[in-house]
């Protein structure tokens, strides 16, 4: 098991991000995505390194793909991706908070009516 840490310092760049979202939408062969990038030899393989010895990605007959931990992982990072759109909606939900005026039903309302995604929409409800 790694920490969380490690997990996401094998994420830490754009460049990593990018090999990642690559490996989870296709069945890539690591050649051909090797070629695809900006990245040097060793920027390349030093990142792969990293996210299989954090146990994300997986090499079988020369095609990398997620593995369980590596699928949750992206889905997390989606959920990420998400939230980071939506930051000015979490500003005025803080805003609103804080000040503590608003009846629960309406913070309710509020929160349906300015975010979409049902996970976050869920995860700001337990408040």
């Amino acid at each position: 098991m790694h920490s969380v840490a490690e997990i996401f310092e094998s994420l830490s760049d754009e460049q990593s991000v990018k090999l990642f979202n690559t490996i989870a939408s296709e069945r890539v062969n690591s050649v051909e995505l090797r070629t695809k990038g900006p990245l040097t030899r060793k920027q390349y393989y030093s990142r792969l390194s990293r996210m299989t010895r954090v146990g994300l990605i997986k090499r079988r007959s020369g095609k990398l793909f997620l593995t369980a931990f590596g699928k949750i992982v992206y889905e997390s990072q989606k959920l990420i991706e998400a939230a980071n759109k939506a930051q000015w909606k979490f500003k005025v939900l803080d805003s609103v908070d804080v000040s503590e005026e608003l009846p629960k039903e309406e913070r309710e309302k509020l929160l349906d009516n300015l975010i979409e995604n049902s996970h976050i929409k869920e995860i700001l409800a337990k408040e």
